[in-house]
């Protein structure tokens, strides 16, 4: 029979692996499925412009079976958004794009934009969670042995969808009748970025008729990325790939991970950056999935983003 006074210390220990068990429980199999809608107002439009809906998707980390996600995200199409922004890792699993189609068929012919992460390349593999805390992951030759088929990842996005590639590239397009320009860099993560080789791409862009707004969009949101993007001119700012920290102190503002650089107070949702005298909206989307390999969500629900850019004051 235990001693009288370990028994005080057996209590504690049994709670805390209740509590723990029941975050397990939340985590695993509820929160990861209450998907949420964030919903923003940013005033960056000219005076007399029309508002312009902008709908942030972004690591949908799709794989076939996982339609709960797939209708919710198809639903999204009720919102009406003008213009699609994807920051990336919409596969997750070498036969994710079959799921994707069920999820983005509905948003067919509203104008967008996307990017890469490394997920639009190759599929995931198990990692070690707690080697986050040591800072960013390291890309491993093995990323390599399940490659996943991009080419016709981008054909569904361009030639189905209608979206433009801002993977170290330029666009613009028409958005509730004002002209949205944006540029872009692939997966900065994974040091696919060209920041570069965007000055003149901008430059020829902008031309003589000056657009309403110019987003800048990647999937990592690392900070040489984005004070790039605020020298060159861009109005707003997405970023997507931390996944808000996907596992957080409830009521916390901050991460406790973001897998880049970005200070961990904007890990998720609506902030400012600023570099050099400039400054402009920051919108980092926790995402919409996980790895297949963590499938666990924690006082973060997966998410996507509805902007609304309305006129400045």
């Amino acid at each position: 029979m235990p001693h009288a006074t370990t028994r005080p210390a057996l209590t504690a220990l049994g709670a805390v692996g209740a509590v723990g068990a029941a975050a397990a429980i939340w985590g695993i199999g509820i929160e990861r499925y209450l998907f949420t809608v964030r919903w923003h107002e940013v005033p960056v439009l000219p005076v007399g412009a029309r508002p312009i809906r902008v709908l942030h998707l972004s690591d949908a980390h799709m794989a076939p079976w996982q339609k709960r996600k797939q209708r919710w995200i198809a639903a999204l199409a009720e919102l009406e958004p003008d213009l699609i922004v994807n920051t990336g890792d919409n596969l997750g699993h070498v036969e994710g794009l079959r799921g994707l189609r069920a999820a983005l068929d509905p948003l067919r012919g509203i104008p967008g934009f996307f990017v890469h992460g490394s997920n639009d390349h190759v599929a995931p593999s198990p990692r070690n969670p707690f080697k986050y805390f040591l800072g960013p992951s390291k890309a491993h030759g093995r990323v390599s042995a399940e490659p996943l088929d991009t080419q016709a990842l981008d054909g569904y996005l361009e030639d189905d969808l209608g979206w433009l590639d801002l993977n170290n590239r330029v666009g613009t397009v028409t958005a509730a009748g004002s002209r949205v320009d944006a540029f872009g860099v692939s997966d900065a993560h994974r040091g696919w970025d060209r920041l570069d080789a965007l000055p003149d791409l901008v430059e020829e862009l902008r031309g003589d008729e000056p657009p309403a707004v110019t987003l800048g969009v990647t999937h990592a949101p690392y900070r040489r990325v984005l004070d790039r993007f605020v020298d060159l001119g861009a109005d707003v700012l997405f970023g997507g790939h931390t996944h808000g920290g996907q596992v957080r102190i409830p009521g916390s503002p901050s991460a406790l991970v973001a897998n880049c650089d970005i200070p961990l107070r904007q890990a998720r949702g609506l902030s400012e950056w600023e570099h050099g005298a400039r400054r402009a909206p920051l919108n980092v989307s926790a995402g919409l999935g996980h790895s297949i390999y963590a499938p666990v969500r924690f006082a973060c629900r997966p998410e996507a983003t509805l902007i609304t850019l309305v006129p400045r004051a």
